[in-house]
């Protein structure tokens, strides 16, 4: 196989790898993962509602995600985007909402049938980036070191070239024939989407999704709340250096290590932040049952853990109780201090401040 950064990558070599995956260091690292994995399945369950993990950690992840691509933006304004109805939000909280959405939408289409297929990887693609445009068709795509700019890998080009290699990528995907961990063909799958970049923008807030969903897909876990977008954050050097090896060496142990590692040490970080919210929000319901003035129902307290900000409409629409209920409700909470007012526009939203400190990691 050669490889030419400069040229298209055509003979990008299709799936499985031609090389021993399983190796003692591979295998013994696979093993670390999946007990991790295990143990966040396991705290799963102790959250009554799993909305409170989807609705604060996947954005969270959306966050990161899209930080890796220079998507930008804080906590703050990426809760207000998603609570009030008059802030102007900023294009970069606009784009990672959609990345959430995207998570939501593939996620349930999973649920509903338990395939990945390219067509859903384009949805969630078009979900990212707000468009209808499908796989890329015109030459041109480059990737170039941000720094100096030179190009460091061009993809393969022309829409049947694409298509083939993501029909030989979703075959691997449902592959039966193999009996590969699951969580080693999950780097082996991200590897290959990154190297086909089948679209002209959004491939690697796409391949991130995937990874996660075929984590689902494969029973390894439940909910899509694996937090792997920090961990690429913070060995970034080491995420693209390792890439490169695979291509141009087919150098795939230390890349397997690397995605197996930030399972394993991702899966820890996740139990420690759902142990987090938890402990927060059962403490909250004992503060409010102990101090409370009037009644709150339990209904209303997991909401606010649900949403960082929240405002009357959110209890209504779930249908708690009528909107005068839900401002009595929203104010009791503001004076027992675990809700602090902020006038967004012309509404009024009511910020959680332990659950807001908690996933702004502060």
């Amino acid at each position: 196989m050669s490889f030419d950064p400069n040229k298209p990558f055509n003979n990008l070599p299709k799936l499985p790898p031609k090389v021993e995956l399983e190796t003692k260091s591979i295998l013994k690292r696979t093993i670390a993962a999946s007990r991790a994995l295990d143990e966040l399945k396991g705290a799963t369950f102790r959250i009554p509602n799993p909305d409170l993990l989807i609705n604060s950690i996947v954005l969270q992840e959306a966050k990161s995600s899209s930080e890796i691509e220079n998507i930008v933006t804080t906590n703050d304004e990426l809760y207000k985007a998603l609570s009030a109805k008059t802030v102007d939000s900023s294009g970069s909280a606009k784009e990672v909402v959609r990345y959430r959405e995207a998570m939501w939408e593939g996620f349930n289409e999973l649920k509903k049938r338990n395939v990945l297929t390219t067509n859903l990887i384009i949805k969630i693609f078009q979900k990212i980036k707000d468009t209808d445009a499908s796989i890329r068709k015109t030459p041109g795509t480059k990737l170039q070191n941000p720094s100096t700019g030179k190009i460091i890998y061009t993809p393969p080009e022309g829409e049947k070239v694409l298509r083939d290699l993501l029909n030989n990528l979703e075959n691997y995907i449902h592959s039966e024939n193999d009996d590969v961990d699951p969580l080693i063909k999950s780097a082996v799958i991200h590897y290959q989407f990154e190297a086909i970049h089948p679209f002209t923008d959004g491939n690697g807030r796409t391949g991130r999704i995937l990874l996660i969903l075929y984590l689902v897909f494969t029973g390894q876990l439940d909910l899509p709340i694996l937090f792997l977008s920090k961990y690429i954050i913070d060995n970034k050097s080491d995420y693209y250096n390792l890439l490169r090896g695979v291509t141009e060496k087919q150098d795939w142990e230390p890349w397997i290590l690397y995605i197996l590692n930030g399972i394993e040490q991702t899966s820890k970080n996740t139990v420690s932040l759902i142990e987090e919210i938890y402990n927060s929000l059962q403490n909250t319901i004992k503060k409010v049952n102990i101090e409370k003035q009037i009644r709150v129902p339990k209904e209303v307290i997991e909401l606010i853990y649900e949403h960082p900000y929240c405002k009357t409409e959110f209890i209504t629409k779930r249908k708690i109780s009528a909107r005068k209920a839900a401002e009595r409700y929203l104010k009791e909470l503001e004076r027992l201090k675990i809700l602090s007012p902020e006038k967004v526009g012309k509404e009024v939203l009511y910020i959680n401040t332990e659950l807001f400190k908690i996933l702004s990691g502060n």
